[in-house]
């Protein structure tokens, strides 16, 4: 059999895997055989600067050598970030199907290592302050990735499929964010621990609760589709649970995102930082309040009493996919975040989405991308007249609408699409099946395995300065309690 006989044999198996394991060993075989081996295993590409890379590895190398903790604070401090010689570059994905370069791999290694000699070095050469100063400082400076569940209505139980993906090869992040049908699952996400979201997330629990979300009602009322299915799904699932509440509970940054039913207001972000006392269940509720489908709603929260009393009074919020599906730039301002990964299923962006891995810079694609922006931006210039010319309320509202659609960003550093198919737009008004759920969970998995290296490649450091940081600071309420003889343990 020929190479490349060989090489479709293996891409057809990649495509037909039924788990992870299957996926990554073909991923690996078709590295090995299509020469992609090769290309990790060289140091230099134009892609990114591999000799800025290679000077800082062997620096950590050294000052771990030496045994010289101070010597690797220095190092790190010195700018390091998601993307420190463009080792982050998205044109690199494109080369191997798993992995990348191999002095990439040794440096995110060597600096996972150095944080974890820091965070163990003996207090008499580096003091419990001055450790939890690092990495504070540091982390910040290096910032941590963000998970975005676009909106979607049916299609957005596709969402379940990536989390259950990330949360087996743990690999969720701790900031997410959803829209619409992804608030949903971002609400599952954060008011449940991690042996509950398993169960939770099933295709069966969710078909069980929303096998009825889409009921039709009519023109005569507020909206098309009665929401009471819906509302009571919700009301099962989250009760009078807050933001503050779940945060507690799971520990997890979750944010649901709400538009404005009118004019002169913004949307919000809701969470534990800006909303710690609103009533999750009628944020998802007004999250979901597709216009013209289901009314608007008021938001709620609870008071110092534990009552319920009504959130932002006399203002009504629906669909947050409207103007924040995507809202990266404002979880960027709360979280410290700057690095995003989105599962997108919003029937606006998904058709005109790339799946492929390569971002092309060719004349040609670049000129695409090029008149695809001053389409963009023309539009929203024609929106803007024309809403100020329009006098009626209700029609201005509208042109508002559709031009923060038009004027927002769909996509993250890391996109998780579904297929392309008649089948994934039937699921957006329309009642789920079983089989329909289980079918979208599994293609949701399989579109999260391409991306679990990379995912895991991307977050290893913030997750690191994540973990020691949280291990300081759990160490610091102790000293600030007044616990004696508390000192850091080596070798922990």
């Amino acid at each position: 059999m020929s190479l490349s006989s060989k090489l479709v044999q293996i891409e057809r198996a990649i495509h037909n895997a039924d788990t992870y394991e299957e996926f990554y060993e073909a991923s690996l075989e078709h590295d090995m055989l299509s020469g992609a081996n090769d290309w990790k295993a060289e140091d230099s590409a134009r892609e990114y600067d591999y000799k800025l890379i290679r000077k800082r590895l062997e620096r950590l190398k050294v000052a771990k050598a030496h045994g010289d903790p101070s010597g690797l604070m220095s190092v790190l401090h010195e700018g390091i970030h998601g993307n420190l010689g463009n080792i982050a570059n998205p044109e690199m994905n494109h080369y191997s199907r798993v992995g990348t370069k191999y002095l990439i791999e040794a440096f995110i290694d060597q600096v996972c290592d150095a944080l974890s000699s820091i965070y163990h070095a003996d207090e008499n050469e580096v003091d419990f302050y001055e450790k939890l100063s690092f990495f504070e400082e540091t982390y910040h400076s290096y910032g941590s990735s963000c998970l975005m569940l676009s909106g979607g209505a049916g299609l957005g139980f596709f969402h379940a499929g990536v989390i259950k993906s990330l949360a087996e090869h743990h690999l969720l992040p701790n900031v997410i964010s959803g829209a619409s049908a992804g608030s949903i699952i971002t609400a599952m996400v954060g008011t449940r621990s991690d042996d509950e979201l398993t169960q939770e997330i099933s295709a069966e629990n969710i078909y069980d609760k929303f096998k009825r979300w889409c009921v039709w009602q009519g023109t005569k009322s507020n909206g098309l589709l009665n929401s009471t299915n819906l509302e009571n799904a919700l009301i099962e699932m989250f009760g009078t649970m807050t933001f503050e509440e779940a945060y507690n509970r799971t520990g997890r940054k979750i944010t649901i995102t709400v538009s404005p039913s009118n004019l002169h207001q913004t949307s919000r972000l809701l969470n534990a930082k800006t909303s710690p006392n609103a009533i999750i269940t009628m944020a998802v509720r007004a999250s979901t309040a597709i216009p013209m489908f289901f009314s608007p709603v008021q938001l709620k929260a609870k008071n110092q009493d534990g009552k319920i009393v009504p959130y932002i009074p006399n203002r009504k919020f629906c669909d947050g996919s409207i103007m924040a599906d995507m809202p990266f730039d404002r979880l960027a301002r709360l979280y410290g975040v700057n690095h995003s990964i989105v599962s997108q299923t919003n029937p606006l962006a998904v058709p005109f989405l790339s799946r492929s891995k390569r971002h092309s810079t060719d004349i040609f694609s670049k000129t695409k991308r090029h008149l695809a922006g001053l389409v963009k931006a023309n539009s929203i210039f024609a929106f803007d007249i024309l809403e100020d010319l329009v006098a009626n309320e209700s029609m201005k509202l509208g042109i508002h609408k559709i031009r923060s659609i038009i004027d927002q960003q769909y996509v993250g550093d890391i996109n998780i699409l579904p297929r392309r198919s008649i089948n994934n737009a039937m699921h957006v008004f329309a009642n789920p099946t079983l089989e329909g759920i289980q079918d979208l969970i599994k293609t949701a998995e399989k579109a999260t395995w391409p991306q679990l290296d990379l995912i895991k490649r991307n977050t290893k450091i913030s997750k690191t300065f994540r973990k020691y940081l949280k291990l300081l600071k759990k160490r610091e309420e102790q000293l600030l309690s007044g616990q004696p003889g508390l000192r850091l343990v080596q070798n922990q």
